[in-house]
């Protein structure tokens, strides 16, 4: 009898959310149609947090099949730079965030009760 293993695919990065600085040109919907184009991203998300008279602060969400330093060298070629790396989810499956700890608590106290 032949067991087959199934082979492990490299795990992959599904979603990245990112903290970047940015000249105010490119704009915004250019900087994202440029992010949407990167082979594997399905959908950017980019909302302006802060902006001053030379720069804009984004918070930019990118899902799909990503590799971080293509991302990277993306926003860098547009004249952004990565800040901070704020979340990242991994893995064959895209998994959504735990509920914080206060919040599970709120929610087992409150079972039950009508």
């Amino acid at each position: 009898m032949m067991i087959f293993m199934a082979r492990r695919s490299k795990p992959k990065l599904r979603r990245l959310v990112l903290d970047v600085l940015k000249p105010h040109s490119p704009t915004l919907p250019e900087f994202a149609m440029k992010l949407s184009s990167i082979p594997g991203v399905d959908g950017v998300d980019v909302t302006l947090i802060e902006i001053d008279r030379d720069t804009e602060t984004l918070k930019v969400t990118i899902e799909g099949e990503l590799d971080y330093g293509t991302v990277r060298s993306a926003i860098e070629e547009r004249g952004g730079v990565v800040h901070s790396v704020d979340e990242v989810v991994a893995g064959a499956v895209a998994v959504g965030e735990a509920l914080p700890v206060e919040r599970r608590f709120k929610l087992r106290t409150h079972e039950g009760k009508g």
